[in-house]
């Protein structure tokens, strides 16, 4: 019968604790990093546009253009005529339409 013969097969326990340490390492950083990420609020998506500045492109009168980060959407004015250049303030999200009131 086939007999295993230890004295060939050692490993360094020095190895062993070094190999230990740096898996206890890797599942730390990621753990902490999966908490973090967690926690962080997303900001992206049309949520994150209400209440940001855009600046109106096209004579809003009702209906018209704006420009926020590096975007044109559709918008449509709650407070009358907005002329172009001037900044409003987004207070609704409708699909691809953004509902927004001249900044004061």
């Amino acid at each position: 019968m086939f007999q295993i013969n230890p004295s060939w097969f050692q490993v360094d326990p020095w190895l062993i604790a070094l190999v230990v340490i740096c898996i206890v390492a890797f599942f730390a950083v990621t753990i902490i990093w999966g908490i973090r990420a967690h926690r962080h609020q997303a900001s992206a998506g049309r949520e994150e546009l209400i209440g940001k500045t855009a600046e109106a492109t096209t004579a809003l009168d009702p209906k018209g253009t704006v420009f926020i980060q590096d975007e044109r959407w559709t918008a449509i004015s709650e407070e009358g005529r907005v002329e172009p250049g001037e900044e409003v303030i987004i207070t609704k999200v409708d699909g691809l339409k953004l509902y927004v009131t001249q900044k004061k």
